[in-house]
């Protein structure tokens, strides 16, 4: 597949991590989010040598703990709506601060927060280390649904695009007096979007034609790539392993 410039998530280092094959650091980030999954929310201290590992891979692959901070706060809404399980949860109730909450509901809000950033952040990891290129062509070679991978791809190509067009249509806008207020603005904004919408859809007529005159018959190319070796699947396999055992002692010590 070719190049694509979303990179926003990308960080251009030349670790270990980044000369790991896709498709293998594809595996080990569901390996490692199922096993998260699946230890016990009790388990404090297990989830915190989860997140340490986090940790340490991220640096393995040139990672700074600020960079893996910023995108966490992807998990915002997540954390913002598990606040409100403890007020709003049923069964056993405990003070805490001066207020009455419900136990079941603070362990189900701290189950979601700590899983579901853990998750994030591997998943950051892997996204900063992987191209979006190679991040397609893993799951080509994994027997992804070709039909999703060829679309999320045409995404990724156009996406630049689309930006690109919104960029210029507010430019225009600002050049003739335009002031956006939050009320005022909503019938300017929906005629941008349905102008952008348009021109996307042409475009993309466009390009289908020009691509089906170019022998186009739905399949993308697949760039060839070695398969991974005995070590790099050691190398992938070691971080989801260890939150694997993790997740069996965190049930077998209670």
């Amino acid at each position: 597949m070719s190049a694509t410039h979303t990179h926003a998530f990308l960080s251009h280092q030349n670790s270990a991590l980044h000369r790991l094959a896709p498709q293998v650091k594809l595996v080990a980030c569901i390996w490692f989010v199922l096993a998260v999954v699946a230890t016990r929310r009790e388990a404090l201290a297990f989830l915190a040598i989860d997140a340490m590992l986090v940790g340490i891979t991220a640096l393995a692959g040139g990672l700074s703990l600020g960079f893996l901070a910023r995108r966490l706060t992807l998990g915002l809404p997540f954390i913002l709506f598990a606040f409100l399980l403890p007020f709003l949860g049923g069964g056993p109730q405990i003070e805490v601060g001066g207020m009455t909450i419900s136990e079941p509901g603070l362990w189900a809000a701290w189950n979601i927060v700590a899983k579901a950033t853990l998750g994030l952040g591997v998943v950051v990891v892997m996204a900063a280390t992987t191209p979006p290129p190679d991040v397609l062509a893993g799951l080509e070679r994994l027997r992804f649904p070709h039909f999703a991978t060829a679309t999320a791809g045409f995404m990724l190509r156009y996406l630049d695009l689309i930006v690109d067009d919104f960029r210029r249509i507010r430019i225009a806008m600002a050049s003739r007096g335009y002031r956006g207020r939050w009320f005022g603005s909503a019938f300017a904004l929906a005629s941008s979007a349905g102008t952008v919408f348009i021109r996307c859809y042409e475009r993309g007529e466009r390009v289908h034609q020009a691509m089906v005159a170019r022998g186009y018959v739905g399949n993308m190319p697949i760039p060839a790539h070695p398969s991974p070796s005995r070590q790099q699947l050691m190398t992938a396999c070691g971080l989801p392993t260890l939150a694997t055992g993790l997740a069996a002692l965190s049930w077998l010590i209670k």
